[in-house]
């Protein structure tokens, strides 16, 4: 924003200046000075200190670091699966933070979409069933849910395997039902903790391709959590984590 956005106006300006401003948007997420710490043999550590990060309807950020230093507890955090020690965590103007459990559930059903890096599929369903879920909890009726999961799975090439229960499955495509579960009810927020860790290249490439394809077309915002450089250059943006703070910078990275 250039210093006229923030003038007052003047008896020079015009209404048709005034609707020429470009509006300012406030970010979709925002973490302000968000610290956390866990136990490791008993005694705390500090994984996140005083984190801020700011993320814009539609963009796609890619959170870089070593195992361990961080990042899932970072998402869970956003999701609202866990709660930090200090500082706020505001997705689409509501303080998640502040919300009870049972909220912050709802909150995360309607809003969030999380692709886990195990898939974390249930077993006992077939993958149709797995995506209708998402939609089915949300209070859609079962017939308008399974139409709306086989329209996603159909987009991810999967279609055929609507029936399959996940231990028929194999890697790729599991992660893919785990991408349309995550997708199936068009939320704001989608986070990734490292969705192609355990495929091979060339699968892990299409997959991340067909993910962000998705993403395009919903405008839904991407934090994707990953300690792979390649991975990383697919988003619009890379910040990095490391001995608890958030950076943004350019280079090359030893993980």
């Amino acid at each position: 924003m250039n210093h006229h956005d923030k003038s007052p106006v003047t008896k020079h300006q015009s209404p048709a200046d005034e609707k020429n401003t470009p509006p300012t948007t406030s970010p979709l997420i925002s973490l302000a000075n968000v610290s956390h710490s866990y136990l490791e043999g008993g005694a705390p550590l500090k994984v996140l200190d005083n984190v801020s990060l700011d993320i814009q309807q539609s963009e796609k950020v890619a959170l870089l670091g070593r195992s361990g230093c961080g990042k899932s507890t970072l998402l869970n955090l956003i999701s609202g699966i866990d709660l930090p020690e200090q500082g706020e965590i505001t997705i689409d103007g509501a303080n998640i933070c502040t919300l009870t459990e049972t909220r912050r559930t709802l909150f995360r059903r309607n809003h969030i979409g999380f692709i886990y890096q195990f898939f974390n599929l249930i077993p006992s369903l077939t993958a149709l069933e797995n995506v209708a879920l998402t939609l089915e909890l949300k209070g859609v009726s079962a017939a308008q849910a399974r139409d709306r999961s086989m329209a996603l799975l159909s987009r991810l090439g999967v279609a055929d395997k609507s029936a399959s229960f996940p231990s028929r499955l194999s890697g790729g495509e599991q992660q893919r039902i785990a991408i349309a579960r995550a997708l199936v009810h068009s939320p704001e927020v989608v986070l990734a903790d490292e969705p192609t860790g355990n495929l091979d290249a060339q699968t892990g490439a299409a997959v991340l391709e067909v993910l962000h394809d998705i993403l395009d077309e919903s405008k839904s915002s991407l934090l994707l959590v990953t300690h792979s450089l390649a991975v990383a250059r697919s988003a619009n943006r890379i910040v990095t984590l490391e001995d608890g703070a958030i950076s943004e910078r350019e280079g090359d990275f030893a993980w």
